[in-house]
């Protein structure tokens, strides 16, 4: 399961994304756009800015803003900062030991097929990706108003 600091941080990127990149972006802001606890957010981005997907800046001017460009970014990096190993069982995740059932698991070939599909899906989609399907969503609900 995807924790709210997974999915939070990739709120913040989309919100970065949608504001451009040419200034800084203040985490007040985008704690109003988002509906989430500035607290809770100055957590998060600290984690993002030590993993290298954003910069923050301080003082007049000051706040965070994206270190590529939204289509560099896969929301397979963010998840992985964010939450660590996605792995479904803990003998595959990345640096672990060797498991004495290895050879006589018959369920380990599922768990890895689940494992590739999980790691595909988000290592496919890109941050650019979202950006327009949270605009295209926006304007839905606009025309329906």
């Amino acid at each position: 399961m995807i924790s709210t600091r997974g999915r939070y941080a990739i709120r913040v990127m989309i919100d970065l994304a949608e504001q451009g990149d040419e200034n800084y972006v203040p985490l007040k802001d985008i704690a109003s756009r988002q509906g989430i606890s500035k607290k809770y957010l100055e957590i998060i981005v600290k984690d993002m800015v030590a993993g290298g997907l954003l910069r923050g800046a301080s003082g007049k001017g000051g706040g965070y803003r994206l270190n590529r460009k939204p289509e560099e970014y896969n929301v397979g990096e963010i998840l992985e900062l964010m939450e660590g190993s996605m792995a479904p069982v803990a003998c595959l995740a990345e640096g672990a030991a060797d498991c004495p059932r290895k050879d006589l698991c018959q369920t380990i070939p599922m768990w890895s097929e689940f494992d590739r599909m999980v790691h595909d899906f988000f290592w496919s989609k890109k941050l650019s990706d979202l950006i327009g399907d949270a605009a295209e969503e926006k304007d839905a609900a606009e025309e329906k108003n």
